[in-house]
């Protein structure tokens, strides 16, 4: 490095020399020879011209002396070689010397010609030639010259040797000693200063350089104090922590790492990770490796095999980014046990999916199994038959007995159905009283049946409950896949319709999905869909049945009810309609359009056959009863005018059964607004007659079926239903209740029904229910009759 700088520095001073100091001796070498050869030209021309003038008369004489004393004379001169004299005759040849001085840089010549001035004037005589030597740049030089080229060179060369020895002394020498320091810094590992001051450049490159050792040195303390410290962090954080390269090898670990594994750090460090987890989850480790994330991040879950062989099961936890180089990559890995959590996981997998009352698959469960039985089923070619259970008369249990003694029942007939099921069957409580039993055999409807029978047979004697006799049934609906499903939900979804099927053919038994009991669902949907649209489209009527004085025939009220009037299918039949609206809680908003609907027809009939006494019985499904129901009612007839003694609110057992608190608040507030309350179906129920008592009821209404009994031809069964018709009239007169019997159809009923004492009649022999049209054009026709009634 140092002959490399110093040969560079030296090569520079001769360029500099050869580009300035040459040129400029050149150049004045040349300006001097010029000179000198422009001065010897000059006198060598008035050195010939005056000679010229002088061997004119001797020449034209013929004086051969004088011309050769003049050449001489000529010759003499020392910046002339030789002298030729001829004249033009040819008689005259003088040359001195006779043999010139030859010079280095050979000869020239000046040539005249010499004229005699005669007396006719200048006559040509003969010609004089001089031969000299060319001047060179050295010869040209005077003394004076000379010294000067001489002063010039000893202060260029004086100055190139203090340029010379300034660079070494100035740039070298503390050059050489900063490269010391590197080189000893370099070789020993340590930092090492430049002892060098001086104010110039380089003491401040040496003290900057000084610095920077300084810093660095300070930096080097710094990092070898956080490197320990982050060792010390390392390996001292309670968390499994270690390193891997690109080929999975273990780079490093952390003494937590090594107390939890029980491994030594020469036993693990090189080897790869995956050698440390079990031959069965490999595979399944090396594709978790292969799903990092975009930001670098992997988090994998697998099984590691500790020293003494315990396994555990981890969750790895690793970050890499890129190094410097594109060989290079950072790894830090954490490893946390996680074999309690995945026990805990899988015990709470196992309540999520089973039932914490009976112990059973809960419906995730079953959907679950359902799912893995089919693939089984699809594998082996077999059937897989699904049970849908659902408990008869369940519900009565839970509203009279409580849901402690639901939960018993549920409990002791899951514990009689289990011994009944065939091995690799799956039963599973859906919810509430609803149960589905899988069965995958060769010839599963068969299998199914015998299952079915054995788990009715299990109501065959009543369960005693808490000291209370109770008699259940099941209803059992079965579906075959492939043969009426192709996938789970559809599965289920069909035995439940075959269950509901046997519900409504009066349950108790099991009964195989048939396609026909599709057209029952889709007949409900479309049930559904008319309701919806005739909110919308404002298809519902409220029709009115007239209610008549059996003593007089004068009409005193009307029941209201309700008309789904389809534009393309017309009537509708009211009882399904009621019933799917009971059940998606549509009976709200349908119940209150009629009921607007009715009171605004009572109106309408009022004013125009100027009656304000007929009143308006009108029938609320139990789910209509809320707190605001008197406030809406009282709301809607101030509206209309209409008295509050005119509204009969007609209640059915149904309502009543549960004797809940919140119902008999709001029986009571329809007495305290002055509404009339009807008990309607009477005689159907199993307390009928505790609701006169408990309840403030004004009117009973006498079921119909007890009317159309009083005409039938068994005897004993026409007198039993004459004697019940007659005692209930006598008890509810008791009661202070008016009676009014419903569906009388025939003169006879009538006749018995006024024997009996009834007071209001209401059936097709006095009038259809009809729209409020038809009521009108009936009054105006009998307005002159006011106390007919017309049949139809």
């Amino acid at each position: 490095m140092t002959r490399s700088v110093q040969s560079r520095f030296l090569a520079m001073v001769a360029l500099a020399f050869s580009v300035i100091v040459v040129p400029l001796f050149a150049l004045f070498l040349n300006l001097a020879t010029d000179r000198a050869s422009r001065e010897l030209q000059q006198n060598l021309e008035v050195l010939i011209e005056a000679n010229a003038q002088a061997l004119a008369k001797p020449l034209w004489d013929f004086d051969t002396e004088s011309v050769e004393q003049i050449t001489a004379t000529i010759v003499s001169n020392s910046s002339v070689n030789s002298v030729r004299v001829e004249d033009l005759s040819g008689g005259i040849k003088v040359s001195r010397p006779a043999l010139p001085r030859w010079s280095k840089n050979g000869l020239a010549n000046l040539s005249r010609e010499i004229f005699y001035q005669a007396v006719e004037g200048p006559k040509p005589v003969g010609k004089i030639t001089l031969y000299y030597s060319r001047i060179d740049m050295f010869s040209s030089l005077r003394q004076a010259e000379v010294m000067l080229i001489g002063i010039f060179a000893l202060a260029v060369l004086g100055t190139v040797c203090a340029a010379v020895f300034g660079h070494r002394l100035m740039v070298m020498r503390p050059l050489l000693k900063l490269t010391a320091a590197i080189e000893a810094t370099r070789r020993l590992g340590s930092r090492h200063h430049v002892d060098w001051q001086s104010n110039d450049e380089i003491g401040r490159l040496a003290r900057s350089f000084n610095a920077m050792q300084i810093k660095l040195e300070n930096e080097e303390a710094e990092l070898r104090l956080a490197h320990r410290r982050t060792t010390d962090v390392y390996n001292l954080t309670p968390a499994m922590l270690f390193s891997l390269d690109d080929e999975d090898r273990i780079t490093g670990v952390s003494d937590y790492w090594l107390l939890a594994t029980g491994y030594h750090r020469r036993e693990v460090v090189g080897r790869r990770f995956v050698e440390l987890v079990p031959d069965d989850d490999q595979e399944a480790y090396q594709e978790l490796r292969n799903t990092r994330s975009d930001s670098g991040v992997l988090e994998a879950t697998t099984r590691f095999v500790c020293a003494d062989g315990t396994i555990k099961d981890v969750l790895i936890s690793e970050t890499t980014r890129d190094g410097e180089t594109a060989d290079e990559r950072i790894s830090l890995s954490v490893m946390t046990d996680v074999t309690a959590l995945k026990q805990s996981e899988a015990r709470n997998r196992l309540q999520a999916i089973t039932d914490h009352l009976t112990g059973l698959k809960n419906r995730k469960g079953f959907e679950l199994s359902l799912d893995a039985q089919i693939l089984r089923t699809d594998a082996a070619g077999d059937e897989l038959a699904c049970l849908f259970v659902d408990l008869d008369r369940f519900k009565w249990i839970n509203d009279n007995l409580g849901h402690q003694a639901g939960d018993d029942v549920l409990a002791r007939f899951v514990k009689q159905m289990l011994p009944l099921l065939p091995a690799g069957a799956t039963a599973a409580r859906l919810g509430g009283d609803e149960f589905a039993i899988l069965l995958r055999a060769h010839d599963a409807e068969a299998s199914a049946l015998d299952v079915a029978a054995s788990l009715c047979a299990l109501f065959a004697d009543p369960m005693i409950i808490e000291g209370s006799t109770v008699r259940l049934s099941a209803s059992i609906g079965i579906a075959i896949y492939p043969r009426h499903a192709q996938n789970a939900a559809e599965l289920l979804q069909k035995s439940d319709m075959a269950m509901y099927s046997k519900k409504r053919d009066g349950k108790n038994g099991a009964v195989v999905y048939d396609p026909s009991m599709q057209d029952h669902t889709r007949h409900r949907a479309e049930l559904e869909q008319d309701i919806e649209e005739a909110l919308e489209h404002d298809w519902l009527e409220a029709y009115l049945q007239p209610i008549i004085d059996m003593t007089s025939g004068r009409v005193t009220g009307y029941e209201a009810l309700m008309r789904l009037v389809h534009p393309e299918r017309g009537i509708m039949p009211p009882a399904e309609i009621i019933a799917v609206a009971e059940e998606t809680g549509a009976i709200g908003r349908l119940g209150g359009r009629v009921l607007e609907r009715a009171v605004s027809n009572l109106a309408r009939i009022s004013a125009e056959t100027e009656d304000d006494q007929t009143y308006l019985a009108i029938n609320f499904s139990p789910q209509q009863f809320d707190r605001s129901l008197p406030v809406r009612i009282a709301a809607l007839i101030g509206e209309y005018g209409i008295a509050p003694h005119r509204i009969v609110i007609e209640i059915t057992e149904a309502t009543l059964l549960h004797d809940n608190p919140q119902i008999r608040l709001i029986l009571d507030e329809f007495s305290r607004f002055g509404y009339r309350l009807a008990l309607d179906d009477f005689g159907t129920g199993y307390s009928s007659l505790s609701y006169l008592n408990r309840f403030p009821v004004d009117i009973v209404k006498i079921d119909q079926s007890f009317i159309r009994s009083l005409t039938e031809d068994d005897p004993e069964q026409r007198h039993k239903s004459r004697m019940l018709v007659e005692g209930i009239t006598a008890i509810s007169h008791k009661m202070q209740c008016s009676v009014v019997a419903e569906g009388i159809e025939t003169e006879e009923q009538r006749s018995i029904l006024s024997g009996f004492g009834v007071d209001y009649g209401q059936g097709y022999l006095f009038a259809r229910p009809q729209p409020l049209s038809a009521l009108l054009d009936a009054a105006r026709k009998n307005r002159t009759h006011p106390r007919k009634v017309s049949a139809g």
